[in-house]
């Protein structure tokens, strides 16, 4: 086991598996944008907020995450409510992601940028995209490593020509202040539509 999946481990052992858990508020806010149908992957998934709320709204889900113990909350809350949705435990960077085998991603409160090309290929033609993460400069009650937050424009600027996504169409992208729980932190948010061809 890694420092990083016995650290995550040691945090949701913590949790109460009657905590409410919520999604992101991308997700919550624009949930016209999701499809009827299909698979969708909440990707560093920890609890399971997004992977929740899309198996409720109809989607098979592959919920991705390091930590075991968050898995297993998640897991047993599925079970219990006969959900589709499949807990993997992962190692970001020791693994490939399926070719175009997703409608829908999501990714909030977490930020790899080695990642963004691969998130890329697993979209289908017409996926979407549902990133929300810590928007710099760090806050004092959010992680504490700069690595981890985007910069300003960060996230509109990977679908400009030349850029990753830069095929992608932005439905909805913002900077700025969330409630999150009990606390607010400053988030970039953006969906974005992978082209149908």
């Amino acid at each position: 086991m890694t420092d990083t999946a016995r650290k995550w481990d040691e945090k949701y052992a913590q949790v109460s598996p009657k905590k409410p858990i919520a999604a992101a508020w991308v997700l919550q806010q624009h949930l016209a944008q999701l499809p009827l149908k299909g698979r969708a992957l909440d990707l560093a998934c920890g609890l399971g907020g997004n992977a929740r709320l899309m198996a409720r709204c109809g989607l098979t889900v592959d919920a991705w995450d390091i930590s075991d113990a968050a898995l297993t909350h998640l897991n047993n809350w599925a079970a219990v409510r006969r959900l589709p949705i499949h807990c993997t435990i992962t190692d970001f960077e020791q693994m490939l992601f399926p070719y175009q085998q997703y409608e829908v991603i999501t990714l909030s409160r977490y930020l790899n940028r080695t990642l963004w090309s691969q998130i890329a290929q697993a979209l289908r033609p017409g996926g979407k995209l549902f990133i929300q993460t810590f928007l710099a400069p760090v806050q004092s009650n959010a992680p504490q490593n700069p690595d981890f937050y985007l910069r300003p424009g960060e996230l509109t600027q990977l679908t400009e020509n030349g850029q990753v996504w830069s095929n992608f169409t932005v439905e909805v992208h913002g900077e700025g202040w969330l409630a999150d729980g009990d606390q607010a932190h400053r988030y970039a948010w953006l969906i974005a539509t992978k082209p149908a061809s």
